[in-house]
């Protein structure tokens, strides 16, 4: 699943008095989740981890595929944060037990916000050291380079292109070494954000929490990023407790696409100047494992193992609650799920036929390629529960629509009153072949198959081409000129209590873009781009409702079929004390250990 864009707490998002406010970064915090919570009551219960940490070891992490970027200023992949909140230091981040709160990781303190929202002012610590071959101190001036490369055309964050925009100056794919104005360093240890809009509040309280914050000396990396394609990543400084094993020079050995990333210690890094207590030594990100079946197996009676980007199979789920219940975990509110039309491309420029796709859906058997209700409830639109705004855009019945009910079961009579509405007299799709990419990783691409048939069942030809989880992002669905038509896989995983991450990157107009694009159906509707604008300047107290609304309006025009509001399972082997993180919805490296 693909990230929101913000790890934002409600508490914080003060708009209307222009302050954002993070707690303290003392201190180790109890996890609340994690496969070593050992929830024995349930497998939706948080606990602390269970026996006594050790220091150092070795844990190894099965993955299906890779990350989307291995540089940590262009991800936009739940498991690039995965690698980067272990690599990194942002100049905000979260602890595990709680993923709404921003705590200050780089930063040396909360961000300051002036009276009018349009500036945001942070401090950075002054002992914070590169993992070698630099070495040297980090200075405010590598956090204006980090954001800076996020607009370059040869790095083109999705993330800092849609919420960094309002800075002063900032240009969408600039050439690599153009600076921004409303970027300022008036010191080592002082960054100030300008703004064109009111929206210090928001960047305040969530954006800055991001890994696209994590310093990158532009000394060292502009070489890099002087490229038609920076290469950067394979380059890469850590500030964080760990890094990817690499060579005298640099070079990132340890990081070989699609078979291994290698994490190992970073030298430079301190633990009197960090908040996390990072008790591994050694983590071996293994890929390639595309049976999850076995794979799951293999962590569940075996040593030191923990899931990576995939999540165990329906039967591994029911096995594990009977036999290995101390060993697994479900993490409510990660996320929706969906099936995105492209509404660029006939025939789903048609409201009528998305309608009457929506309704042939049987979302209840979608959910059951991912294990049946354990695993989460019926989606009936996209702001998940927990998030404010939840509750106004229908709650857990939403609208309960003809073409979207509420029990997810398919509705074909309504499926055929649009279909002929469409203008297609027999009920069923006449026209030509449409285009399916998904996953062909695990419960993924059973979930892929089942969604073909649903079209299957009005008469489509879907053309299904399975690719790994990063290709399909990358290469297809996250770029406009693949000319995709269904995308069944995607999803996006909340970040905060407010619906603008959850809506915002995924059907504003604005935040169509040619690389790293999210949003999946190229929904680009005056009247909801108008309603978000208004919205994203709200003062808290009429967010919900706004956003609540933008939801239904959303819902109704049928871009998608939502059918999961996921509870995220994870599992480790016996000897591990897993620590799940609120904000990512996996493992946490640097608060996960062995026994």
């Amino acid at each position: 699943m693909r990230r929101s864009a913000w790890g934002l707490a409600i508490a914080a998002l003060a708009l209307s008095l222009g302050l954002a406010a993070c707690g303290g970064s003392g201190g180790k915090s109890t996890p609340s989740t994690g496969g070593g919570a050992n929830a024995t009551s349930s497998p939706e219960a948080t606990a602390s981890a269970q026996g006594t940490p050790k220091q150092g070891g070795k844990l190894t992490v099965l993955w299906s595929g890779d990350v989307d970027h291995i540089d940590c200023g262009e991800t936009y992949y739940q498991m690039g944060l995965f690698i980067c909140f272990s690599t990194q230091r942002p100049l905000y981040s979260y602890k595990p037990d709680d993923g709404t709160t921003m705590v200050p990781d780089l930063a040396s303190g909360p961000p300051e916000v002036s009276a009018d929202r349009k500036t945001v002012t942070v401090h950075i610590r002054d002992d914070v050291r590169y993992s070698p071959p630099y070495g040297k101190l980090v200075t405010s001036a590598d956090v204006k380079y980090a954001i800076e490369r996020g607009f370059f055309d040869s790095v083109s964050s999705g993330f800092t292109q849609t919420y960094f925009s309002d800075l002063v100056g900032a240009k969408i794919g600039a050439k690599p070494g153009t600076t921004i104005p409303g970027i300022e360093t008036p010191n080592a240890t002082t960054i100030v954000f300008k703004l064109t809009r009111a929206t210090g509040g928001v960047l305040a309280a969530g954006a800055l929490g991001y890994v696209n914050s994590a310093p990158v000396p532009k000394a060292y990396a502009a070489k890099y990023d002087d490229k038609a394609q920076s290469d950067y990543g394979m380059h890469q400084l850590a500030t964080g407790p760990y890094m990817i094993a690499q060579d005298a020079s640099g070079n990132q050995t340890g990081y070989k696409p699609n078979q291994d990333i290698l994490l190992v210690r970073n030298p430079s890094w301190k633990r009197a100047t960090d908040y996390k207590p990072a008790y591994l030594d050694e983590i071996d990100n293994k890929e390639g494992n595309s049976d999850d079946e076995v794979a799951s197996r293999q962590i569940l009676t075996g040593q030191s193992m923990i899931n990576g980007d995939w999540a165990p199979p329906p039967d591994v789920i029911q096995s594990a609650l009977r036999q290995y219940k101390s060993q697994i975990v479900f993490v409510p509110g990660a996320g929706n799920r969906y099936v995105a039309m492209n509404t660029t491309i006939k025939p789903f420029d048609d409201i009528n036929v998305r309608k009457a796709v929506s309704a042939a859906f049987d979302r209840v058997a979608m959910r059951q390629t991912r294990g049946g209700p354990p695993v989460g409830d019926i989606a009936t639109h996209y702001i998940m529960p927990g998030v404010a705004g939840f509750e106004q855009a229908g709650g857990m019945k939403g609208d309960d629509l003809d073409f979207l009910s509420s029990s997810g079961e398919p509705n074909m009579a309504a499926a055929t009153k649009y279909m002929k509405a469409a203008g297609y007299p027999s009920g069923k799709y006449s026209g030509p072949p449409i285009l399916m990419v998904g996953s062909n990783e695990g419960v993924q691409k059973q979930t892929a198959e089942v969604a073909q048939q649903q079209f299957e069942k009005l008469g489509f030809k879907v053309t299904l081409r399975l690719v790994n989880t990063n290709t399909m992002y990358t290469k297809f669905c996250n770029t406009p000129s693949a000319k995709v038509a269904v995308c069944p896989n995607v999803g996006w995983i909340r970040d905060f209590s407010d619906g603008q991450p959850v809506l915002d990157p995924t059907f504003n107009g604005k935040n169509i873009l040619e690389q790293g694009n999210s949003n999946w159906p190229q929904l680009n509707d005056p009247k909801i781009n108008a309603q978000m604008a208004k919205a994203e300047l709200l003062p808290a107290p009429q967010r919900p409702a706004a956003w609540g609304e933008i939801d239904r309006e959303v819902t109704s025009l049928a871009v998608g079929v939502p059918w999961l509001w996921d509870k995220q399972p994870s599992i480790e082997s016996s000897n591990v004390n897993g620590v799940v993180d609120d904000f990512t919805y996996v493992f946490s490296l640097p608060w996960t250990s062995l026994k």
